[in-house]
């Protein structure tokens, strides 16, 4: 094993990520070394660079990676569903490590709430101790207590990087909290990786429509090429909110609104809008508001009059995690997921930073 790996590191916000080496520790006591296969970038991880959220720097950038095992901590031999774990496994794991202690992880079991949870690529500093705990990286310190899993028979890396974690945070929100019921009509607000694996589920979970209202144009034609979604709208076309949701009601069952709203555009604006197009007693699950943009004004006297359900959903936990690399075989079955990426080596991770930022691609992936 080499005794460096590199990393693209966040120093400042708004600066472009700079590549550097540092070195390569001996896994502690139930500590894993992964070597980094492919990296996804993440909507998020523009926000972070952009300082929308109160994160550490300097650090690696990056919460979506696969790889293989370099090297297992003493007493490592199993991964999380506790199958056998040896050198050259290909796994993937969790981006957050929960503390298992608190009201949250324990009463609540709601290990996503957990207030002390570390997160690779969001929390932890590359000033210290293992350094290389972010994903746009070529190998990574994987802590004590992460979650591993062995890929299992039949998925691949590209299937996993695909959705990346749009993927479990859309099971989170879509399957675990808000239980779309087959013949309902989904209207998902957005079509970025977190639309595009919401829309995905609202499919899978036998959705009758699926209303996709979003942009830009390249987007909603990739989407409409894969068979994600049976309405697109382009929200840059129809840039009048009025009009855009006539258009959307007009797609509801007797134009009375989507029995279920999915608000995947991480825009505050989005929510009012999502509101608007609900059915009477229709459900709303608030997804895409990860990091802090702003408050929006909404008018809750909608919210009664229509006797609406709003849910929120926060990231993803071990279970969600499992629950989409199980459903992985499916989706790929009938979504080509690779046609969702777009490579980069890991010296021209700013041009894919910027890619994402405009999206011009869907998913960027760093390949090491």
């Amino acid at each position: 094993m080499a005794a460096t790996a590199r990393g693209a590191v966040l120093h400042a916000f708004h600066e472009p990520l700079v590549v550097e080496s540092a070195p390569l520790p001996e896994p502690e006591p139930g500590a894993v070394i992964a070597r980094i296969d492919l990296a996804g970038i993440c909507g998020t991880d523009i926000h972070l660079s952009h300082g929308h959220l109160p994160i550490p720097t300097p650090l690696i950038l990056g919460h979506e990676a696969v790889g293989h095992v370099a090297a297992l901590g003493p007493g490592v031999e199993r991964d999380f569903t506790g199958a056998p774990l040896a050198v050259g496994d290909a796994i993937a794991w969790t981006s957050s490590i929960p503390c298992g202690r608190c009201h949250w992880c324990v009463v609540e079991g709601e290990r996503t709430l957990c207030d002390t949870r570390r997160v690779y690529g969001i929390n932890q500093r590359f000033d210290q101790f293992p350094r290389l705990s972010g994903g746009f990286a070529e190998a990574i310190y994987l802590q004590p207590g992460s979650a591993i899993f062995k890929l299992p028979a039949g998925v691949t890396p590209e299937m996993v990087i695909a959705l990346g974690c749009a993927g479990p945070t859309a099971y989170h929100g879509v399957i675990d909290v808000t239980g779309i019921k087959a013949g309902e009509t989904v209207v998902v607000q957005g079509s970025g990786p977190v639309g595009i694996a919401s829309a995905i589920y609202a499919h899978l979970s036998g959705a009758a429509r699926v209303i996709i209202v979003g942009g830009p144009q390249s987007r909603l034609d990739l989407a409409r090429e894969m068979g994600v979604g049976d309405v697109h709208i382009d929200i840059f076309t129809v840039d009048d909110p009025a009009a855009r949701r006539a258009m959307a009601l007009a797609e509801t069952p007797v134009g009375r609104g989507a029995d279920v709203v999915l608000e995947c555009a991480g825009v505050p604006e989005a929510v009012a809008e999502g509101i608007d197009l609900a059915r009477r007693n229709g459900r709303m699950l608030v997804l895409g508001q990860y990091t802090d943009r702003g408050p929006t004004p909404i008018n809750p006297h909608l919210i009664t009059k229509k006797q609406l359900t709003l849910h929120g959903s926060w990231a993803f936990a071990e279970r969600h995690y499992l629950g989409h690399l199980n459903a992985l075989p499916a989706i790929a079955a009938r979504f080509d997921l690779e046609r969702l990426i777009a490579r980069y080596p890991l010296d021209r991770v700013n041009d894919a930073m910027a890619d994402m930022a405009g999206g011009r691609v869907m998913k960027p992936v760093l390949t090491m």
